[in-house]
């Protein structure tokens, strides 16, 4: 049986401090003069409500927590979180509930898909809202990448197993320390990110809104236009930042107690990461000076952009890149779906798992020729035991089912067939823009039906939790004792 008062009484936390972070925007439309004071009141007292409710009924004298408690809870918070999150969005732009929960879920999983158009001359208290939603759902991703998913073994999470996964009495204070650690170094680098983007000429409103979806790797902007909006140091920044959000945060944390910096370069995964980038930034500039005419600074600006964009999941615009030609669109397929390191902002595949996909290989053809040889398969000069190599397997081959059903079923419900695919890509790799003329990077998802949106937010919530945490839930083994 689950622990039904535990499970409340953590909705009901989440629930109470997503009605505190609503009180910021509440006070920008106050300040400011502008829609959403009245509107954002309305959210606050709902969702007190509704999270005092849970903390009533939930209140209990021992506070119990398994596994199996672990996975509906992961699953229920973002669910249950995403629905009162999304008031704001039904009070203020008059959009229906779906519309509001799709573009909330997108902004809490730090997908950066989006319903809305006009942003420009929208309150900026839902700007701020929008943003700030990424920025928490990001910082929330990570700890929930470094403390819960390695316990659980979802899709070969425990290789990155730490004494912050351990849920224990005994080891509560040192998760409490990690957590607290990974939220000090968020908020630097979002702090460094808000000073970078106001040398660029960003006023502070949309330096504050781009450091919040930056550093999340989110890419929701303040502008139709996106980064084309802005100055090309505003893209460098952005570039650098977003890059910095796709590196595994307990590193940073490490280097910064150990001040050492190379700790980041002897990581296999950071490695790997560094190496797509150059790699798959180089083939884009290098097709745009030579098939697009570009100028060389301006070729490896915007390949550099878009391809961190992409990899980190961040879904920033800057040109249309489905508009290059064949090459780029093939290279932009691959890393919408690679992602960049576990432990960071980031979605998609995650580096790692290729990495080990590219050792198990390896390892077979050595067996091949060498059929009496025994070799260990090591990652990061540890070795690997079978299953964490099953546990990535599971994960590879849900990924790719998990994308085909969504495209199967935006299909059906008449979307066409790149629409349909690349729909249901940049939903479970968390991307943010398809492709396509309807929801490529110079549209948005506002046409689709109500049902493809329900479908594209379970595929976005999916992507976010590893597909497994969400799915092992359908199970009824799940749910007997």
């Amino acid at each position: 049986m689950v622990n039904l008062k535990s499970i409340l009484f953590v909705i009901g936390l989440v629930l109470s401090k997503i009605a505190l972070f609503m009180y910021i925007p509440t006070l920008v439309a106050f300040l400011t003069g502008t829609a959403g004071f009245l509107e954002f009141g309305q959210s606050v007292i709902l969702t007190h409500l509704a999270a005092f409710a849970c903390l009533s009924l939930g209140r209990t004298a021992s506070f119990k927590m398994n596994v199996r408690d672990m996975f509906l809870i992961t699953t229920l918070v973002w669910t249950i979180a995403s629905a009162f999150a999304a008031l704001p969005f039904v009070f203020i732009n008059h959009i229906s509930f779906t519309d509001a929960y799709f573009e909330t879920m997108s902004g809490i999983t730090t997908t950066g898909s989006t319903v809305l158009s006009g942003l420009d001359d929208m309150a900026p208290s839902i700007l701020l809202w929008r943003s700030t939603l990424q920025w928490l759902g990001g910082v929330g991703f990570i700890v929930m990448g470094v403390a819960i998913l390695p316990m659980l073994n979802v899709g070969g999470m425990r290789l990155f197993q730490t004494e912050s996964s351990d849920w224990s009495d005994k080891s509560a204070p040192r998760t409490k320390n990690v957590a607290k650690n990974i939220v000090a170094v968020y908020l630097s680098l979002t702090a460094m990110c808000f000073i970078g983007y106001l040398f660029t000429g960003m006023s502070a409103f949309e330096a504050i809104n781009h450091a919040f979806t930056t550093l999340s790797t989110g890419g929701y902007s303040t502008s139709d236009g996106s980064m084309n909006h802005f100055s090309n140091s505003a893209h460098w920044v952005g570039t650098f930042f977003m890059f910095a959000g796709g590196l595994p945060f307990l590193l940073f944390i490490q280097a910064l107690r150990k001040k050492d910096g190379k700790l980041l370069w002897r990581d296999a995964q950071v490695r790997g990461f560094i190496h797509l980038v150059l790699l798959t930034s180089a083939i884009v500039a290098l097709w745009l000076v030579y098939h697009n005419h570009y100028s060389v600074m301006d070729a490896i600006r915007v390949s550099l952009f878009n391809i961190i964009s992409v990899i980190t999941t961040t879904g920033f615009g800057l040109e249309d890149f489905t508009a290059w030609g064949s090459l780029p669109v093939i290279v932009f397929v691959f890393v919408m779906m690679a992602g960049a390191c576990s432990g960071s902002t980031s979605g998609g595949i995650k580096i790692f798992r290729f990495q080990i996909a590219a050792a198990l290989l390896k390892k077979q053809m050595m067996k091949l020729i060498h059929p009496s040889g025994i070799f260990v398969q090591r990652y990061n000069h540890r070795p690997v035991n079978d299953d964490i190599v099953r546990s990535v397997v599971a994960f590879g081959l849900t990924f790719f089912i998990t994308i085909i059903v969504i495209a199967a079923l935006l299909s059906i419900l008449g979307l066409d067939p790149i629409t349909s695919l690349s729909g249901a890509v940049t939903a479970v790799a968390n991307v943010g823009p398809g492709m396509g003329e309807v929801i490529g990077p110079t549209g948005n998802f506002a046409s689709l039906p109500d049902a493809a949106k329900w479908i594209l937010s379970m595929g976005m919530l999916m992507g976010r939790l590893e597909i497994l945490t969400v799915l092992v839930l359908f199970f009824p083994a799940f749910w007997k004792n």
